[in-house]
């Protein structure tokens, strides 16, 4: 029987394996080699971008007791919540939830618009995290303006064909 830890760590063997010479910087390599990982998938080497000082922001986050507040469960199941508890944190996802769904609906609105609104409401400088709805991104860009929140790190790949792209050029 082969182990998840052997098979994670012959993952990442092959990962560096593939990348060849190439490399990145210090602190974004193991960020880099981890989107890889999960998303089985190489054009990330290209394409993950990274503002200036963004890592050791998230990391001081964290290290601050910062909450993560993702718009995918999935998102938020691959977030080790014993360790981020360990710092102070927690992870929310409020998609699914049912005041999230009236406030969508009665706004006329997107169920990510509902759940980043419900998210800047908590009082707390959170840790975004948006991996599906373009329309996550869109708003927290609004309430960051409007000063309603005050995000720490923001990481962003939405997806949705028909508005991922221009809402990639326009906020990320």
């Amino acid at each position: 029987q082969v182990l998840p830890s052997e098979i994670e760590a012959r993952s990442f063997e092959i990962i560096t394996e593939e990348l060849g010479e190439r490399t990145f910087p210090e602190k974004e390599a193991p960020i880099v080699k981890r989107v890889i990982h999960t998303t089985a998938d190489f054009e990330y080497a290209d394409s993950l971008v990274f503002s200036p000082g963004a890592v050791d922001k998230a990391l001081e986050a964290l290290k601050n007791g910062a909450c993560i507040v993702t718009d995918t469960n999935m998102g938020k199941s691959g977030i080790n919540k014993r360790a981020l508890a360990s710092l102070g944190g927690a992870v929310s996802c409020f998609m699914a939830d049912e005041d999230v769904a009236k406030k969508a609906a009665a706004s006329g609105t997107t169920r990510a618009v509902a759940s980043t609104d419900k998210a800047a409401e908590m009082g707390k400088d959170c840790i975004f995290a948006a991996g599906h709805a373009p329309t996550a991104l869109a708003r927290l860009y609004e309430l960051l303006l409007e000063g309603k929140t005050h995000p720490q790190p923001i990481t962003g790949v939405p997806a949705a064909f028909a508005t991922a792209v221009p809402t990639k050029e326009e906020y990320i």
